[in-house]
């Protein structure tokens, strides 16, 4: 069977619009960036865990406790979180809370909530 690959073989139409769109497009790094910010998003438990240390600081063990899980499993998700600068932690003696990382995380969350409940 073969399968030919479709092509746009015409001229640009509209050479002042495509212009004016890649002059104000961002860098590409600065895409790709945001694209693997949105790959952090795209597992349920770290939705999860976003979502609940929107409404509160959480240890480890209470993470772990709320949704049913190993602690080793949490702290793999919260690796991934805090790579990708979305958590913070504060220190309480032996205890590591996690919240997080500032108002955007919170707005993206909601964003995404709001869109999923039209």
């Amino acid at each position: 069977m073969d399968q030919q690959l479709e092509i746009c073989n015409c001229e640009v139409i509209h050479g002042e619009v495509v212009s004016k769109v890649k002059s104000q497009l961002p860098e590409k790094d600065t895409l790709r960036q945001l694209a693997d910010l949105y790959k952090v998003f795209s597992d349920f438990t770290r939705v999860q865990i976003l979502w609940a240390l929107e409404l509160n600081e959480l240890c480890v063990c209470d993470l772990a406790s709320l949704l049913n899980m190993t602690v080793s499993a949490i702290s793999h998700q919260l690796k991934a979180l805090r790579v990708a600068n979305l958590v913070k932690t504060r220190r309480d003696g032996k205890i590591i809370y996690y919240s997080l990382s500032d108002d955007h995380v919170k707005s993206i969350l909601l964003t995404g909530f709001e869109h999923v409940n039209e």
